[in-house]
């Protein structure tokens, strides 16, 4: 348990780190006035982040409802039409 406890602290501080160095960098920038530099960075990070996303296996986690859900008749109430949800009675 302490192991891991160690390896959460050690990677949270590394993200720390690593936020703290960037935004140190950042506010360099603009107080230099690299805005051409800001620029390319932003436009990496925005690259980066949706690589990330792209490749992400997002569907292996997803499970599938069995029943799929009621339909939501909140609209049929408000403007006075019946349920779609009737059985004939009336």
């Amino acid at each position: 348990m302490t192991r891991k406890a160690n390896s959460t602290r050690n990677r949270r501080f590394i993200t720390f780190a690593w936020i703290t160095a960037l935004a140190l960098l950042t506010i360099f920038l603009i107080y230099r006035e690299l805005t051409a530099v800001l620029y390319i960075l932003a436009t990496l990070g925005v690259t980066a982040l949706l690589i990330v996303v792209a490749l992400a296996d997002l569907s292996r986690h997803e499970k599938f409802p069995t029943e799929l859900p009621r339909a939501d008749d909140a609209a049929a109430l408000g403007s006075g039409l019946g349920s779609s949800n009737r059985t004939g009675r009336r």
